[in-house]
């Protein structure tokens, strides 16, 4: 697909209409502990990032894979790496991704004590792009980088979701020309590749997921809208719809689809996770315009992210404004940490590249 962009997700505080911006170190008084927090800053601003966390020597360590730099072109696609140690506020630049490639919508997930990074697609100075097949497993602790097998789908703008801290399922996504409805399930164990039960809408790429314990919860991204005439370009428009996934017990490539109603949380590109602490899940940010990876909607019109929260519960759904906060879009992961959940980077209001480090606290 031509120039597609990435949009994920996030709030943030404003130093704006009455809002409130704060570095960890500083930390706010306790009547404005519910603003959106800068907690740490990246070494460069970068969007449409694989975001992963894993914990070590019991602090929450958090790191950011390839992406877009702020010239939004296609010379800065880049393979960088960053970590983020989110209790001392500390981000510092890391080897990269080993084959040196630049890649967007790549995305990254959390089994046992490894983070694994997946697909993502590079971007040629013709427009031209490629879905990349490339599966790296990222040991925290050294640093250090392990090529696993293939994707046997090739697949950008996917979601990764962990079962049982082993099991890596990528639902849905982008393959070169068209979107795919493919599951494709890894063992992180065995390093072996299945195929799970396949997505039942239509396929999409740009959208959020979560996971809490066997269910799954995917909303919104971009469907393909074939032309109406002849002669017409097919469309990119935004699937209002999302889907919960039941993963049986006895065999985890086996799932359970069923439409959900969820209004408001079908967007391009937003943050979700699913929660213990909440017993629930949480859709931050995102845009209803889907765009190209520069910000700039398929219809032409620069795309602006909402500065909604969405928090499902079981049988209550929760729609969450604060004054004083702006949105955020273009995230590839939502972390959970303390009694909130983290950004990293992605693009704010004008579709500006961010280094920013987010938190937004919800109870």
């Amino acid at each position: 697909m031509t120039n597609r962009i990435l949009v994920l997700l996030g709030l943030i505080g404003s130093v704006a209409a009455g809002g409130y911006l704060y570095f960890s170190e500083n930390p706010p008084p306790a009547d404005v502990m519910g603003q959106v927090r800068r907690i740490a800053q990246l070494p460069h601003a970068v969007s449409n990032n694989a975001v992963a966390a894993i914990e070590m020597a019991g602090q929450t360590h958090a790191f950011s894979f390839a992406g877009l730099r702020s010239g939004k072109d296609w010379s800065d696609v880049t393979a960088n790496a960053y970590a983020c140690a989110l209790d001392t506020a500390q981000c510092n630049e890391i080897a990269g991704l080993p084959d040196g490639i630049g890649r967007l919508a790549s995305i990254a997930a959390t089994a046992g004590e490894h983070i694994y990074i997946f697909g993502g697609y590079t971007v040629g100075e013709d427009g031209s792009e490629r879905s990349t097949p490339e599966v790296w497993q990222f040991d925290p602790v050294s640093t250090s980088y392990t090529r696993m097998a293939d994707l046997p789908l090739p697949v950008d703008d996917s979601v990764a979701l962990v079962y049982e801290n082993r099991y890596v399922y990528l639902v849905t996504g982008w393959h070169d020309h068209d979107n795919v409805a493919n599951t494709q399930m890894l063992d992180t164990q065995t390093g072996e590749w299945s195929e799970a039960t396949g997505w039942p809408g239509s396929p999409v790429f740009g959208h959020a997921g979560g996971i809490l314990e066997r269910q799954i919860l995917i909303c919104g991204g971009v469907e393909v809208v074939p032309p109406i005439a002849d002669g017409m370009r097919r469309t990119f428009e935004l699937y209002d719809a999302c889907w919960r996934g039941d993963i049986d017990p006895l065999d985890p490539t086996h799932i359970d689809w069923t439409s959900a109603q969820i209004p408001g949380a079908a967007r391009y590109r937003a943050a979700m996770a699913g929660s213990e602490r909440l017993d629930g899940f949480v859709v931050i940010g995102g845009t209803e315009n889907p765009y190209n990876y520069d910000g700039v909607g398929y219809d032409g019109m620069p795309s602006e992210p909402v500065d909604l929260i969405i928090v499902d519960r079981q049988n209550a759904v929760e729609r969450i404004t604060r004054p004083g906060l702006a949105g955020s879009m273009d995230h590839r992961g939502l972390i959970e940490w303390r009694s909130g959940f983290v950004t990293l980077g992605g693009m704010t209001d004008g579709q500006v590249v961010s280094n920013e480090v987010r938190m937004v606290p919800l109870d």
